[in-house]
């Protein structure tokens, strides 16, 4: 007995010491013993992820977007600023976890999450977060928007086992883009991006967050000198007029972040009303929660097409 006891307890050893290799950080063993791992390479390190994990938290409305796109549901996220058309992640059936730049680091603990997703606004925060969970970082980069975002949905379809789906709405996203390249050069037209924030003005060119416009949609920039950077060139009012616009497109980060001063409120003067956007009512007003808030998400994508379609018609 004494012998049969001894190999049964270095059996249970051995199970023990295999189901704990077999873990990933922030992952019970008996997750891990049940559920089939796969391996991504984010820009940052290579990761272990469950596949279809249960429990996930989202730090990105693009991402949210895609998952809500798909049917995949989750447990937590930032519910400050979330866009209109995902405003059932605001409800109680989702727990709040911080806002974007400050995370409720013990709320995420104690919600065991099986999977963390981050962009670039939490990314200084990235070994914090991995110390709870499987950490994935999708960040989408404004001046190469269509692979960082072909690059999302990858991750996402091999970790939710969507790929034939996300691999056919990206399909139908590239012929939507391929129309509007058509449209933006048999149209000539070229185009200024400006964000007015509470009163004051930037502009971004084809190397910054919004240079999708120009650089995936096709629309010739105004002034091709801007200068690449996070939160623009600050500009004024004679600039905009001095580049003489065909189309002004605008974002309003002020509805986002509750300014005082709306972009049309600011946009309204004898100056910008001499530009030949002005006359010919092509001043855009884009919708700013997809812009600056959701970009990167699926319907957010086909959204900003069809706003800069629209431009052109």
């Amino acid at each position: 007995m004494k012998i049969l006891r001894n190999v049964l307890l270095v059996l249970t050893i051995v199970v023990y010491m295999f189901l704990l290799l077999g873990c990933v950080e922030g992952q019970n063993p008996s997750d891990a013993a049940s559920s089939e791992q796969i391996i991504i390479e984010h820009e940052l390190e290579k990761i272990a992820i469950v596949k279809e994990p249960e429990r996930v938290i989202v730090f990105d409305y693009g991402v949210l977007d895609i998952l809500d796109n798909i049917g995949v549901d989750i447990i937590g996220l930032p519910q400050t600023n979330v866009p209109a058309y995902l405003d059932k992640y605001k409800g109680d059936d989702y727990i709040d976890v911080g806002t974007l730049k400050e995370p409720n680091f013990e709320t995420i603990y104690e919600l065991q999450p099986d999977l963390i997703i981050i962009s670039g606004r939490q990314l200084d925060l990235y070994d914090e977060f991995k110390k709870i969970a499987p950490t994935l970082y999708l960040n989408i980069d404004g001046g190469d928007y269509i692979n960082s975002f072909k690059f999302s949905l990858e991750a996402l379809g091999r970790i939710f086992d969507k790929e034939e789906v996300l691999s056919k709405a990206f399909e139908d996203i590239e012929a939507k883009i391929a129309k509007l390249n058509e449209l933006a050069n048999t149209s000539g037209k070229n185009g200024l991006f400006i964000m007015a924030n509470d009163g004051n003005l930037s502009a971004f060119g084809p190397g910054s967050r919004f240079g999708v416009v120009h650089k995936e949609f096709g629309i010739q920039p105004t002034d091709g000198n801007i200068e690449d950077s996070t939160h623009g060139s600050k500009v004024t009012f004679e600039y905009i007029l001095e580049m003489d616009p065909d189309i002004l497109y605008v974002l309003d980060r002020a509805t986002i972040a509750g300014g005082d001063v709306s972009a049309k409120q600011v946009l309204d003067n004898d100056i910008i009303k001499s530009t030949k956007a002005y006359e010919n009512n092509n001043i855009i007003y884009l919708d700013p929660y997809i812009w600056y808030v959701t970009a990167g998400g699926l319907t957010a994508t086909n959204k900003m097409i069809d706003e800069i379609q629209s431009s052109l018609e």
